[in-house]
């Protein structure tokens, strides 16, 4: 079931997210979530998902969970390292998209992103280090 405020509220701070297609499904301090169907525009040759759309995804899903697990003080995150594996392929259907945090520190947290198929293939997997933002003096 899709959790509308959270996707809202992505949404309105992401706009980008809402290009993807993404709803969150759960939000924690632990994982977080998301959903996004297949459609023609994300696709590249043969109509599969792009991989750039799949990295695009698990990209903003990470930046989510890493925000839902800021230490006190902290105002945001940013990307500051990123690696993909790409697995397999989607032609249709919908893709899930975990976000488990492996470490969560005082200046980064890093995030693992599985996204899977909807026969819960391992489509690709994402680990990303993530700036912890503070105010500036």
């Amino acid at each position: 079931m899709v959790d509308e405020a959270l996707t809202d509220l992505m949404h309105s701070q992401v706009p980008f997210s809402g290009v993807l297609g993404l709803s969150i499904v759960e939000g924690t301090e632990q994982q977080v979530v998301a959903t996004s169907r297949w459609s023609e525009e994300h696709c590249t040759v043969g109509g599969a998902l792009h991989g750039g759309f799949l990295m695009a995804c698990a990209d903003s899903i990470g930046a989510l969970a890493a925000f839902m697990r800021l230490p006190e003080g902290a105002i945001g995150t940013t990307t500051l390292e990123s690696k993909t594996n790409l697995m397999g392929s989607v032609r249709s259907g919908e893709v899930t998209i975990t976000s488990r945090i492996l470490h969560a520190g005082r200046t980064t947290t890093v995030v693992q992103t599985d996204i899977e198929n909807d026969a819960h293939e391992l489509v690709s997997r994402t680990v990303q280090t993530q700036l912890v933002l503070r105010p500036s003096a």
